[in-house]
């Protein structure tokens, strides 16, 4: 399956429950570590548990493809799904400032998800 396709995925799947300022950033030229990452913002560790429950759930049904790994997810303050070719990111407002996973991946190619 296509990692862009995944990755799409992903994105409309944080933008149904309200996630804010999604990038999606193809690295696939830049490491080996994935083809895609996707990073999302709640604000709250409930809206963070929705999207990533939400994320798994529209893989899973359209792809049937299920994380590798998950992190974060009982604290939810940053919580991650690791699919391979594609890795999910969603970060709580201070958590996603002090990361700073945009400029630490800024090498990639990065767009903001504009549903269509």
């Amino acid at each position: 399956m296509d990692s862009e396709y995944i990755a799409n995925l992903a994105a409309e799947a944080a933008d149904d429950k309200k996630a804010k300022d999604i990038f999606l950033i193809e690295v696939e030229n830049v490491t080996t570590l994935t083809d895609w990452i996707l990073i999302a913002e709640g604000l709250s560790d409930v809206q963070v548990r929705a999207i990533v429950n939400s994320v798994e759930s529209k893989i899973k049904d359209e792809a049937n493809i299920v994380p590798l790994r998950k992190e974060g997810f009982n604290e939810a303050k940053w919580a991650l799904l690791d699919y391979g070719e594609v890795i999910v990111n969603v970060l709580q407002p201070d958590e996603r400032e002090y990361y700073d996973l945009e400029s630490f991946w800024s090498h990639g190619k990065a767009t903001m998800y504009n549903p269509s």
